[in-house]
């Protein structure tokens, strides 16, 4: 009886010792994951402004688009388009 009872103070002490250990890698692994979290968290919030900034954007654009002078603009930057009776004068060092 006495050696059992020797032997189960250290065993108890072993197993205390072993979940202090455990319980302190887990808490540093719920901290790491935290960070993680919080990362992600602020590249999602980032990520969502600037997708709002490229609907605000595009949104204009199509408002923009309905007007005479857009027309106008994309007709002759994009489509090489002028007016009837407008001259065009071409730059031969190009």
């Amino acid at each position: 009886m006495k050696i059992k009872g020797k032997l189960l103070v250290p065993i108890f002490i072993i197993v205390l010792i072993i979940w202090v250990v455990v319980l302190i890698k887990q808490q540093i692994n719920i901290a790491q994951y935290q960070k993680e979290i919080d990362d992600l968290t602020s590249k999602i919030n980032l990520a969502q402004e600037e997708l709002n900034q490229n609907k605000q954007n595009l949104e204009e654009e199509i408002n923009k688009s309905n007007s005479l002078e857009y027309i106008e603009k994309v007709a002759r930057e994009k489509l090489g388009m002028y007016l009837q009776n407008e001259r065009v004068y071409v730059d031969s060092n190009y």
